[in-house]
């Protein structure tokens, strides 16, 4: 029987003692599996492992395992791209449900992906994609941003306050969270639209469909400096006269997930649900 992933490329934040050893057992017991093993340039002689240049990986690999937290799972998916890769977080390299997955023991995961396109008043444009989210911040300075937001071209509000976050449900219980924004299940077609810090308390968060593109612009104020960044990596600034536009992207990232995977139990792990708050804390809660 054929293996279904032959070519694995494994990445994590290598210098961190606390991710290089995991790295190691999964990069040895892969091989010992008969699967070729690729990881980037820096780190393929430590690992002893077939050397590729980034942009290669998904060109070359059939899987990509990410280990560690979600930091390494967002830059997998940008050296993913548009391949139709899948990924698979790995947190404390659970030889037994790598096993499993290799022998098809497994489920697929579509996630929806945002496309920012940050157009400058002098027409020149970036793009990226997101599996998180895209936000729009201000910069050194100390005043607040006025911009408005647009959704399918309709009009929806005239901000004022620290910026906003336009968010996937992967990236709903991320920065967006920590702003106000609602848990929206994976699986779900919408998009968040976030405010941060906003200046009146009626500006709420608002969530659409996947189907609407997004128009945020910035107001011409003095003193103002907005940032945009796509899964933590600056795309660019915003300027009074530019534009940003923020959609569903063609392209989504399918996640592998070994068996008995729950997405409400991951949930409750992080945010310490399901437990009686009103009993005394002992060494048996953690």
């Amino acid at each position: 029987m054929m293996q279904e992933f032959s070519t694995v490329a494994l990445g994590g934040l290598y210098a961190d003692a606390r991710v290089a050893k995991p790295m190691q057992r999964i990069a040895g017991h892969l091989k010992k599996a008969g699967i070729t093993v690729v990881t980037t340039t820096d780190i393929a002689a430590e690992l002893n492992t077939v050397p590729v240049e980034d942009d290669g990986l998904a060109d070359i690999a059939n899987l990509i395992v990410a280990v560690g937290g979600d930091g390494t799972m967002l830059h997998a998916a940008t050296l993913a791209g548009d391949s139709g890769v899948p990924l698979l977080g790995v947190n404390r390299g659970r030889l037994e449900s790598i096993d499993r997955i290799l022998a098809g023991d497994y489920s697929r995961d579509s996630r929806l992906r945002l496309k920012a396109t940050l157009t400058q008043p002098d027409r020149n444009v970036h793009r990226a994609l997101a599996l998180n989210d895209v936000v729009l911040q201000r910069y050194d300075t100390v005043r607040m941003l006025d911009f408005e937001t647009r959704v399918a071209d309709r009009f929806v509000n005239a901000h004022m306050g620290d910026g906003l976050i336009v968010a996937t449900p992967t990236g709903s219980t991320a920065y967006a969270l920590s702003c106000g924004g609602p848990i929206i299940e994976p699986t779900l077609d919408a998009i968040v639209i976030v405010p941060i810090c906003p200046h009146t308390l009626s500006d709420r968060p608002v969530v659409v469909s996947s189907s609407q593109h997004i128009d945020v612009s910035l107001l011409e104020r003095e003193d103002t400096n907005a940032e945009v960044s796509v899964d933590g990596n600056t795309l660019g600034t915003l300027e009074p006269g530019g534009s940003l536009r923020i959609e569903a992207s063609a392209s989504r990232i399918t996640l592998i997930h070994p068996p008995g995977y729950d997405y409400y139990e991951i949930l409750r792990s992080k945010l310490n649900w399901g437990r009686d708050s009103r009993r005394q804390t002992d060494e048996s809660d953690y």
